[in-house]
């Protein structure tokens, strides 16, 4: 069972987020691209490629997700969060500074 599968079944997992079929497409296909550079890695590791070049490339996979993780964390601030304080749960502020301390 793949992740995407296992969180839909979670049984404690009540909160989902809507997004629309542009942001899924930008999101999906930036996630693609991470998902090739990675394979891309795979393949220089298999060809003996040198460090040096393989840890470039993983450096740009890192900038690739922090700038993918910017975007949704970005996303989760302006309509989670404020719809949260605009509904009166301010224990949303606790859970985003604890994300924020795992972002970081």
């Amino acid at each position: 069972m793949n992740l995407v599968n296992l969180m839909n079944k979670c049984e404690n997992c009540t909160k989902s987020t809507h997004r629309n079929d542009d942001t899924k497409k930008r999101i999906n296909k930036r996630l693609k691209t991470i998902e090739g550079q990675i394979r891309g890695i795979e393949n220089m590791i298999d060809s003996d490629r040198y460090c040096n070049d393989i840890l470039i490339q993983l450096l740009a996979i890192n900038k690739s997700i922090k700038s993918v993780s910017n975007e949704i964390l970005k996303n989760h601030l302006e309509t989670c969060v404020v719809n949260d304080i605009n509904n009166g749960n301010f224990e949303i502020i606790d859970e985003i500074m604890e994300l924020i301390k795992k972002l970081n």
